[in-house]
């Protein structure tokens, strides 16, 4: 009699090891983000000594932020400066992701990689000393400008220089890691493709537009969701370039140093109310880029083309 062979399932292994994320995730994200919903409902801070509360207050922390506080104006500070920052991101890294990835070039990459990816490595309040340093009044740049025979010019009091130097930092310190996530993109489609259009004639443009770029909308998609978590985020670059007071005029106040202000009172309830309010638009903001990005033009089209011949009949 044949012996029967048995098979062995590794799917339990697979379970097995995805644990430690799942306990992980569970204690150090989920349960906080309960919480934290949970806390928004509540009014809870501290007056000197004095803890007033938890007291369930129902959806008063957010009617106060909306009616009374001034986190829309801190988004929207956010929003502009992120805006600044991404487009000549994105731009310098399609950029540099094409030129790198071009075979007619033959560039070697490896030193270029390294260059543009050490700001990346630089801590955040490091990089915020150094700019505010550089471009302090009496600064290097302000001396060079002297020199030049140009006008001082005060960033740090200005709103378009304050925003502008955050923006400028943030583009720094992120367009190479953008730049070898696209560029890996890129290199991960088959070459076959590129050779038959040069082989019909097609150009550089051309090969960009109609084969790169359609090819590679996951990944952008990727890299403009993660940009936009960074942006909901930014605190560390405008809290020290500013002091934390977000000058001129808080022009350059982030949400999320709205939100540390009352962390750092102990109104627990608002800053909850706030951290909910920021979830819930990073949230509906990413799902609506993932959605915009990976469409398919053709799919959009024929919808569109069928809703006009129902209209027609």
């Amino acid at each position: 009699m044949k012996k029967k062979t048995k098979l062995v399932s590794y799917v339990k292994w697979g379970y097995i090891f995805l644990i430690p994320f799942f306990v992980a995730y569970l204690i150090f994200s989920f349960i906080p983000l309960v919480s934290t919903f949970y806390n928004s409902f509540f009014e809870n801070y501290v007056v000197g000594l004095t803890q007033i509360g938890p007291k369930f207050v129902g959806l008063d922390n957010y009617k106060y932020i909306f009616l009374q506080s001034e986190l829309l104006k801190y988004i929207k500070n956010t929003g502009i400066i992120w805006i600044i920052g991404f487009v000549f991101q994105i731009f310098f890294s399609l950029l540099l992701a094409a030129w790198f990835t071009d075979l007619k070039l033959r560039l070697k990459t490896g030193l270029f990689k390294t260059i543009i990816y050490m700001p990346n490595l630089i801590m955040a309040a490091a990089f915020s000393m150094l700019f505010f340093a550089m471009f302090s009044p009496g600064g290097p740049v302000n001396n060079m400008l002297v020199h030049m025979g140009l006008p001082e010019y005060r960033f740090l009091s200005e709103v378009a220089g304050t925003r502008g130097l955050i923006a400028f930092m943030n583009f720094l310190m992120w367009f190479g890691n953008t730049t070898i996530i696209l560029m890996a993109a890129i290199m991960g489609i088959d070459g076959s493709l590129f050779e038959a259009a040069r082989i019909d004639g097609a150009s550089s443009w051309q090969i960009f537009k109609k084969i790169t770029m359609p090819l590679i909308k996951p990944i952008l998609a990727y890299v403009l969701i993660t940009s936009l978590i960074g942006a909901v985020q930014m605190f560390d670059v405008p809290q020290i370039l500013t002091n934390g007071n977000g000058g001129p005029n808080r022009t350059s106040m982030t949400a999320v140093m709205y939100l540390n202000k009352h962390l750092y009172s102990k109104n627990y309830g608002l800053a909850g109310a706030v951290s909910v309010i920021l979830f819930v638009i990073t949230s509906v903001l990413s799902i609506f880029v993932y959605k915009f990005i990976t469409k398919d033009p053709d799919y959009v089209k024929a919808k569109k083309t069928k809703k006009k011949e129902e209209r027609s009949r």
